[in-house]
């Protein structure tokens, strides 16, 4: 008798919603335009970031996950904008995990997800350094809007909820639940 997550019906409810009517291109478009100027904003704060994008300029990846993919143009700048339609990119990134609930509880955990990599061997390897090394100050932002002290304040109470969000999902796993991604030839590239 296999054991299942109470929350399973989570992923069926997920499976519904995304099957029905799709957003509309410019809503799509938009999202697309929010997330490249997050990812911007990030990699601003990291100069070596940048330099490290600046050499893969002109280069397209497409990342992907289920019916949902955004294709990012590395710019002159080292930065991220939407690349246009029809281009065929250079590193295609798609994450095999097709839960919602498997994947927020790996990023819960602190785990990278599973990914298959095809394409640029460079490209990828520039990204996963990325991925790596890069992180959010949020501090450092919220401290811009509310001043040191609070931004500070905000910011352990953020750290204690994370760390005890990660240890009761932890505790919830079963031991043998954890299983290492299979790791493919393409993804022995990236590495």
């Amino acid at each position: 008798m296999a054991t299942q997550s109470p929350f399973s019906f989570l992923d069926s409810i997920f499976d519904r919603v995304t099957s029905g009517p799709q957003p509309p291109q410019w809503l799509v478009h938009e999202v697309h335009q929010r997330a490249v100027l997050f990812i911007n904003h990030v990699l601003m704060q990291e100069p070596e970031a940048m330099e490290r994008m600046r050499r893969q300029k002109g280069r397209v990846a497409l990342v992907q996950w289920r019916a949902y993919s955004m294709a990012l143009l590395v710019t002159p700048a080292g930065l991220f904008n939407v690349a246009p339609e029809g281009v065929s990119p250079d590193l295609r990134l798609e994450v095999t995990e097709l839960s919602p609930l498997a994947l927020a509880q790996s990023a819960l955990r602190g785990d990278k997800p599973a990914i298959r990599i095809e394409g640029d061997v460079q490209l990828a390897a520039e990204i996963n350094w990325l991925v790596d090394h890069v992180r959010w100050d949020v501090e450092e932002d919220l401290a811009r809007l509310v001043g040191d002290a609070p931004a500070h304040q905000v910011a352990q109470v953020a750290r204690r909820a994370a760390q005890a969000l990660r240890q009761f999902v932890g505790s919830r796993m079963p031991s043998g639940s954890v299983v290492p991604a299979p790791v493919t030839s393409t993804d022995r590239m990236a590495a």
